[in-house]
């Protein structure tokens, strides 16, 4: 029993960015639950990795039939050398290598109802109706949840059924909503009046209870009271007249109730469908579709395969054959002959990125079915992407026809034509976590690249960790420390060995320092480029770079929020501000002054850059003086004195200044309390040596400061304990005259005198005088336990949320805010992954008009899918010529500016009035006499060179020039940046 219990824990450490999705309990259901996944070609290989990287109790495979060729157009863990061997037992020990925790069997002989009787999910994929019918019906009778999917070339279909009476314990996983209270009204239908700084964001129907109220406490840890929305602040909460009246404060908190739903069998549901509506633009399509598929089974059953590719008998046959099928339904269906032609056209097709969007949305239906967490698709979901067939290719039988290729599944629907064009195509993919592992999938299944012409490049600088395997599954246990972009490209390789020496491997991040590496020509020979990043300016960059450059960028990434510097400085109301703060001060103490002093004891001209930076001087200055002389540690013990004087500054000193300035019964110039709202009045933190929280702030601040100078900590509390009862603490008055920061817009100026800032200067040692002495800044790394990193960050945050009465956070929900850890698992990113190469697709046939490309937004808990056109580009004009951010005057040569001048007022009628070069100016009409002279008769590389007192890089092809004109009518025009090329 000691190790079944073992096997069931979750491994935090494997699983951590999948916990912040799914949350313990849900993921404790799963693991115990059983799943039979039927067929395994493309998609039932998809949902069964997505499912075994989740981690479920087990997955069992059934699919005795042989492997074929062309199979390999999506399945990627088989080879061409499985050729003729059972599908699922040859997957199986590739699918076992992706989870330790989720054994892996192989169901034998036929599929039958007893079978099944011992799975809480089953998923059925390249089933006949027939079939289907026969397994729903005794999984509807016997409470198995039961899925059925199939993938047809751009199409695809997604039933669910999880019995009469379905619970959902967390339908949105949102966390559930809080706000703050400003007013209660006492009455039968009592009104809560929220702050107006944001909507309440609840719906009818949504239960509340309430906190921190004072005078109507009753309703403090009240019951779930159900909620009637009367606005976007305010909404009713039933009877409060028997309460006490409602003095101040409160915090109302959203509590999530369980739901129960109904499901239709399948057999009811093709008479009676409940479509769930993947586009709205394609309104129709889901009823069409409906007919089309159980036409499809009806021309299987009839004559043993699926219509062949673009043959017309057999669309004709197929149309015929579903124009039956809708006159024997109640409800009839208005149906496109030319969309069930389509249908018909690719039916063989097998297409990667339909794949992986099918196999992400099932498996995400299957974690939903094993633990209640999120509301399952109801019931039936048909998607197609008919708009990524190509414009320019030619689509017939001879050029759809198979020819014995792992490309088959793709050739069916876009012809051998433009599967030369996808091999022959060059991309460069940004980033290789878990986005970027999926993408490599993908386009290896797709074989992009893999031609003559092709090659796909691809760069990340980290290492592998342990927590990304539970998506990123192109690694292993053993790939952990190995580079990601050589693991994952080598991973590839042995998926289709057509990518060998196609795919190629980098480890620079990119930025303005790597533009010698990924430099023009490193951009001219690309046609595209695919971010798969979760850094935000590391995203900028590379979309300035695809601007610049001309070249489409493909990109999938939420959205960030950001919280007021004034409620992090003094008043936070929300434990999300006491873990930003904590994380900002990790970055002071630890990291930033060891750097400076650095760059102080390196750097000649350090002292003079930085008193030219202002107001910040000072604070920098100090910082150097306290980490080299006042508080220079040379044991660990004086570290242990130094974070004990941390302590009483930043939780007992600092909070009596605040509330010195603002004594608790301040109020307003408007004679409203200052200290209500949103702002809640602190109390300062009388230190404790016996209060484990209080000491684990001591024990991680010493063990950070001590690593900065390369000193050997300690852990051991009783001698932390002691040196503590021996620290001398100064004591503190609060100060008159000390401002603080209120208002967002206000600005609080730190200044100080020459004569302060040169007996500073005058206090810091002589680099020469400590040769060779160096800090060790400290990197944050949110993943590595033992680093004292995220413990100090808990540790801090949760002292900042006692002095301001906030509910503390535990080290997990703390790792995510402060890591800024996007929740993740692999269902998504397989689906959105899918998305983007059918936006691929559409890039590599040079389609031109807008509305041929879609964004999507995609919540797989609601869930919801939602498609728009991308915003085209806003348009400027001058003179008679019209131009968008994609523009630009292309000069071949490196100029005079006297060349340059004329250049543009002769071929543009345009005077340029001004002319720059990044933050160097070279020319302006107000220059005077000689020194204009001069400058004109520079080329302009010259000019440049002089004027920025350094040489162009020898990687720089070419410069940007920004230009300030007036038109012909002599105004001030907007005009396109000027790209003068100065080296071949």
């Amino acid at each position: 029993m000691e190790v079944d219990k073992a096997e069931r824990a979750i491994d935090e450490g494997l699983y951590s960015r999948q916990l912040y999705v799914l949350g313990h309990d849900a993921m404790r259901k799963m693991g115990n639950s059983n799943v039979l996944i039927v067929g395994l070609k493309g998609l039932g290989v998809e949902i069964a990795k997505n499912v075994v990287l989740a981690g479920v109790k087990s997955v069992t495979l059934y699919d005795p039939e042989p492997v074929k060729i062309s199979d390999l157009s999506t399945q990627f863990f088989l080879r061409e050398d499985d050729v003729g061997k059972p599908r699922a037992a040859t997957s199986a020990p590739r699918l076992a290598e992706l989870n330790q925790y989720v054994p892996i069997s192989v169901l034998e002989g036929e599929l039958t109802n007893d079978k099944i009787r011992n799975f809480q999910v089953v998923v059925l994929t390249e089933t006949p109706l027939k079939k289907q019918l026969e397994i729903n019906d005794f999984t509807h009778t016997n409470g198995i949840h039961f899925i059925s999917t199939d993938v047809r070339g751009l199409f695809g279909i997604h039933f669910n059924d999880f019995g009469d009476n379905f619970q959902i314990i967390d339908a949105t996983g949102e966390n559930p909503v809080t706000g703050m209270v400003a007013a209660v009204s006492k009455e039968v239908d009592g009104i809560v009046t929220c702050l107006d700084e944001s909507r309440h964001g609840l719906e009818d129907g949504d239960y509340v209870t309430f906190t921190e109220i004072k005078g109507m406490e009753e309703l403090n840890n009240c019951e779930p009271k159900k909620v009637k929305i009367l606005g976007p602040y305010t909404f009713s909460i039933g009877d409060t007249s028997k309460y006490g009246d409602y003095n101040s404060g409160g915090i109302f908190t959203q509590v999530k109730q369980p739901k129960t739903i109904q499901f239709k069998s399948l057999r009811e549901s093709l008479g009676k469908p409940d479509f769930f509506i993947s586009d709205f633009a394609k309104w129709d399509r889901p009823g069409q579709l409906h007919i089309g598929f159980q036409a499809l089974h009806a021309f299987v059953e009839n004559h043993g395969s699926l219509p062949r590719p673009h043959n017309e008998t057999d669309a004709e046959e197929l149309i015929r054959i579903a124009r039956n099928v809708n006159d024997q339904c109640e409800e009839k269906t208005e149906l496109d002959d030319k969309l069930l032609k389509q249908l018909a056209y690719g039916a063989t097709g097998d297409l990667p990125p339909m794949v992986a969007l099918f196999g992400g949305l099932v498996a995400q239906e299957v974690l939903k079915a094993c633990s209640g967490k999120f509301h399952p698709t109801k019931q039936l979901f048909y998607f197609d992407s008919l708009e990524s067939l190509p414009d320019n290719v030619t689509l017939n039988e001879e050029n759809c026809a198979p020819c014995n290729s792992r490309y088959d599944g793709q050739i069916a629907v876009f012809g051998k034509d433009f599967q030369h064009k996808i091999a022959n195509f060059r991309e460069f993919l940004v980033g290789a976590g878990a986005i970027g592992c999926e993408m490599l999938k993908n386009w290896a299944m797709m074989g992009l690249g893999t031609g003559p012409r092709g090659a796909v490049h691809v760069t990340d600088m980290d290492t592998i960790e342990k927590s990304n395997l539970n998506r990123q599954f192109l690694f292993r246990s053993g790939d952990v420390g190995k580079l990601k972009s050589e693991t994952a490209i080598a991973a590839i390789n042995k998926m289709n060995t057509e990518t060998k020496g196609k795919y190629i491997a980098h480890q620079d991040r990119v930025g303005v320092e790597t533009e010698n590496v990924y430099n023009d020509d490193f951009f001219e020979h690309l046609d595209g480029v695919t971010n798969a990043l979760d850094n935000v300016d590391a995203r900028k960059y590379m979309d300035r770079r695809c601007v610049y450059f001309r070249k489409p960028l493909l990109e999938s990434d939420p959205p960030e929020k950001s919280i007021p510097i004034c409620t992090l400085k003094n008043f936070p109301n929300a434990i999300e501000h006491t873990i930003q703060w904590a994380r900002e001060l990790f970055e002071g103490l630890f990291k930033t002054p060891a750097e400076n002093v650095n760059s102080y004891l390196s750097q000649s001209g350090f002292v003079d850059a930085t008193i030219k930076q202002g107001s910040s001087a000072k604070e920098v200055l100090e910082g150097i003086k306290n980490f080299l002389v006042s508080e220079r540690p040379l044991t660990f013990e004086e570290c242990i004195t130094w974070a004990r004087l941390r302590f009483e500054e930043y939780f007992n000193n600092n909070i009596q200044q605040l509330l010195f300035n603002f004594p608790k019964d301040t109020v307003t110039s408007s004679g409203a309390k200052f200290w209500s709202g949103p702002k809640r009045a602190p109390d300062p933190i009388i230190f404790d040596v016996n209060n484990n929280e209080h000491v684990e702030f001591i024990v991680t601040a010493a063990n950070l400061h001590a690593f900065n100078y390369g000193l050997k900590g300690e852990t051991n509390r009783e001698y932390i304990k002691n040196v503590l009862n021996n620290v001398i603490v100064p004591e503190f008055h609060p100060k008159s005259g000390v401002k603080i920061q209120v208002q967002e817009n206000e600005t609080i100026q730190q200044t100080s005198d020459e004569k302060e800032l040169e007996e500073i200067i005058t206090s810091l040692p002589d680099p020469a005088s400590i040769p060779g002495f160096r800090l060790n800044p400290v990197e944050f790394e949110k993943d590595d336990d033992t680093n004292f990193h995220i413990d100090f960050i808990t540790a801090t945050s949760n002292l900042r949320a006692m002095n301001y009465g906030i509910q503390p956070a535990d080290r997990h929900k703390t790792k995510f805010i402060a890591g800024k850890i996007i929740p993740a698992i692999a269902t998504t990113t397989s689906l959105v992954t899918g998305l983007v190469c059918l936006e691929l697709y559409k890039i590599i046939s040079n389609k031109d008009k807008i509305e041929d490309y879609k964004n999507g937004f995609v919540n797989l808990a609601l869930p919801f899918f939602g498609f728009s056109e991308p915003i085209a580009m806003p348009k400027f004009k001058y003179h008679e010529t019209e131009w968008s951010l994609w523009d630009r005057f292309d000069i071949e040569g490196d100029l005079t500016l006297q060349e340059f001048l004329d250049f543009f007022k002769k071929n543009h009628e345009l005077e340029v009035t001004m002319l720059s070069c990044g933050a160097s100016m070279l020319y302006a009409f107000f220059l005077q006499g000689k020194k204009k002279d001069e400058r004109k008769n520079m080329r302009l590389s010259e000019l440049v060179e002089s004027i920025a007192k350094k040489p162009i890089p020898q990687h720089v092809k070419a410069l940007t020039l920004e230009m300030v004109v007036n038109d012909r009518n002599d105004e001030d025009v907007e005009v396109p940046y000027v790209r003068l090329v100065i080296r071949p």
